[in-house]
């Protein structure tokens, strides 16, 4: 396990202050049966891979732990090559709410938004 610093010229994912605050809102609920966030991709979709959130009960050997303001995030060894320099945010509109992944090794995104490729 490797802990990195947000922000630091070595962070893996970044994360706006309303995905940090949402992130903060999400693990407040499970009190202590949560670590942090698990961060990771599924292979699924009509482009190939999607992006996947779950509460960390436990930190795996390999995996890079991010931490900023309160909140851990602990990135899938799997996916951390899929993962390097996307910034995560937490969008409210009209119609909902979500995180949005900007990643910058996607090369396309399905029109349902549901799935990318690299």
């Amino acid at each position: 396990m490797r802990r990195l610093e947000l922000g630091g010229v070595m962070s893996a994912v970044s994360f706006t202050p309303a995905a940090l605050r949402r992130a903060r809102e999400l693990l407040a609920g499970q009190g202590e049966a949560a670590k942090g966030l698990r961060l990771g991709v599924r292979t699924t979709g009509c482009s190939g891979m999607s992006y996947h959130f779950e509460f960390a009960r436990d930190i795996e050997p390999g995996a890079e732990v991010v931490e900023a303001d309160g909140v851990t995030v602990v990135i899938d060894p799997k996916a951390m090559l899929y993962l390097l320099g996307t910034e995560v945010d937490f969008v409210e509109d009209q119609l909902g709410a979500q995180f949005v992944f900007r990643n910058p090794n996607e090369k396309a995104r399905c029109g349902c938004g549901e799935s990318f490729s690299v």
